[in-house]
């Protein structure tokens, strides 16, 4: 493929294990890039070549922010290779320093295990995309040059919470360029919808992740992808957010969970 999500998420391979890109600044919130597209180029290099192409679980640290519209190094490590999983380390660095370090399982989302239970997690009901409003910068109060890339539409506040606000956001989620989801991007989506924060705190500034983790369970159907995302646990300037994703059909196809920092505009 040779979409705009796929030129700008390829790594060009140097030699085993060393790749490189030029990030782009498309995908910034405010003046860094979103983790979930910093992910992607790393996610890309340490991606099997044979069967175990989806990622099951990635989890990644960020060091530091990374920089749009400069070039990157990624190196990446296979930890192990088994019959239904390849565990692999990946790593971001921009003018030798590491702004990220990834671990991921890969395997393959094609073919059930044969099992016949399952728990399965319904979406919830909100209005369909275009009776959604989409998403701007005004709430966080910073430049969102990522909807150039990524088209979110926010569902409302349900009526009647007022009173009780929660820390939680609902809506649409899908690339700007057209490109159908796959396993690999829903990674991304996981990580761009607005902190949940945002809904009960208003505009608070800045809340930079520490670690992310994604769960990818299914690869979705074509069209758009619904999330929901909340945070229960604020702390000491840390918070815990978890979330889920659903494709066009309602099959949950992913679930996250990220510790992050809370910054408040005067902090």
């Amino acid at each position: 493929m040779n979409t705009q999500f796929d030129r700008e998420t390829m790594p060009h391979k140097e030699q085993d294990e060393t790749w490189n890109l030029t990030l782009s600044d498309q995908w910034n919130i405010g003046e860094n890039p979103n983790g979930g597209y910093l992910i992607m180029p790393v996610l890309r290099a340490m991606q099997p070549k044979e069967e175990h192409l989806d990622p099951l679980s990635v989890t990644a640290h960020f060091l530091r922010p990374g920089t749009g519209a400069e070039s990157a190094q990624i190196t990446t490590e296979v930890i192990r290779s088994g019959r239904s999983v390849t565990t692999t380390r990946g790593s971001l660095s921009q003018h030798g320093t590491t702004r990220l370090e990834l671990l991921a399982a890969f395997g393959s989302l094609l073919n059930g295990t044969g099992h016949e239970y399952e728990i399965a997690i319904q979406p919830p009901a909100i209005p369909p995309p275009e009776e959604c409003v989409g998403r701007t910068g005004d709430q966080q109060g910073v430049d969102l040059a990522i909807n150039n890339r990524v088209e979110m539409r926010m569902a409302p506040v349900e009526e009647g919470i007022a009173d009780h606000k929660k820390a939680e956001v609902s809506g649409w989620i899908r690339l700007v360029d057209g490109r159908d989801p796959d396993a690999l991007s829903l990674v991304l989506f996981a990580d761009a919808f607005p902190p949940p924060i945002f809904s009960y705190l208003g505009r608070v500034g800045w809340v930079p992740t520490i670690e992310f983790t994604a769960h990818v369970r299914s690869r979705p159907a074509p069209g758009w992808v619904q999330g929901k995302f909340w945070t229960e646990d604020l702390k000491d300037g840390r918070m815990i957010e978890t979330g889920l994703l659903w494709d066009s059909t309602g099959t949950l196809v992913a679930q996250s969970r990220q510790l992050a920092m809370f910054l408040p505009l005067d902090g």
